[in-house]
């Protein structure tokens, strides 16, 4: 009996990925399939380096072939252009002509919203990092199959510059909070996108890790006061990585059951693989 099969589009540039294996021993893409299968324990997963000159991603005809593809996040920004921002643009465009059901984490969102008309841009009100605050589902978002067993208002693990400025025609917005919009469902040409502007795939670790990459950029945009305050704040994410349920930290930065409970952060992709990427797979077999 064939196994569910999803592909996992890793949208970061070589040396990115390579400063994330540093830090925590595996590249996104690889860290993102792992999370999946956790979740879906006879799951196939292969990743593709998109951003890649030499990346080998499936011929358009071979997409077909996956029941759900993912987009991790990315340090790159769609407005960079270039090459290793087209490679994806083209890939995610060949996953909606597939009718390939789609998931996006923060970058991932970003993707598919441009290749469906959408708009994405720097965000005036700044970068959003560490943890999304004060999340809130919309009327649709609390109906919508991706939020199944989500509270109505929550944190999630976050890292972005650019927000959703424009939302495809016919997107629903499921959320959002004071920096924009947070996740939105759509359907395009045969494909449907559901995606998050956070990362619920992310464990303590990774944030830390994060943060320790982008560090002196933090700190210039005034996120910390200073190296110090920096190291800290990557000291008590690895704590509460060992220690999830260390109530002092929690209210520190003011995490709440979504948080505290990795049912409840990972309830986004488990929704998505149980709603679209299930059903998928038993329809063609």
């Amino acid at each position: 009996m064939s196994a569910p099969r999803v592909l996992v589009i890793d949208g970061n540039v070589a040396e990115t990925r390579r400063l994330q294996v540093a830090a925590v021993g595996y590249d996104p893409g690889t860290g993102y399939a792992r999370v999946l299968q956790r979740l879906q324990t006879d799951l196939q997963c292969e990743v593709v380096y998109a951003a890649d000159a030499d990346a080998a991603p499936p011929p358009g005809a071979s997409l077909a072939s996956y029941d759900g593809v993912a987009i991790t996040g990315s340090a790159l920004c769609v407005s960079d252009g270039g090459p290793a921002v087209s490679r994806q643009l083209e890939l995610v465009s060949a996953v909606f002509d597939a009718g390939v059901p789609l998931f996006g984490s923060c970058w991932g969102l970003q993707v598919a919203v441009t290749v469906a008309g959408g708009a994405v841009a720097a965000n005036p009100r700044g970068r959003e990092f560490g943890f999304a605050h004060r999340v809130l589902l919309s009327e649709a978002g609390r109906e919508h199959r991706l939020f199944a067993g989500k509270p109505s208002v929550f944190e999630a693990p976050t890292v972005h510059r650019d927000y959703i400025a424009r939302l495809p025609e016919g997107a629903v917005p499921l959320a959002s909070n004071e920096m924009g919009v947070q996740a939105a469902a759509f359907s395009f040409r045969r494909g449907t996108a559901w995606g998050v502007q956070y990362h619920p795939e992310y464990d303590y670790r990774d944030i830390a890790a994060v943060a320790g990459r982008y560090g002196s950029l933090l700190i210039e945009m005034g996120l910390f006061k200073d190296t110090a305050a920096l190291a800290d704040f990557m000291a008590d994410l690895h704590t509460l990585q060992t220690a999830p349920g260390e109530s002092a930290l929690l209210w520190k930065y003011g995490l709440g059951p979504a948080m505290r409970d990795p049912l409840i952060r990972l309830a986004e992709l488990r929704n998505w693989l149980a709603a679209q990427v299930l059903p998928r797979h038993e329809a063609r077999r």
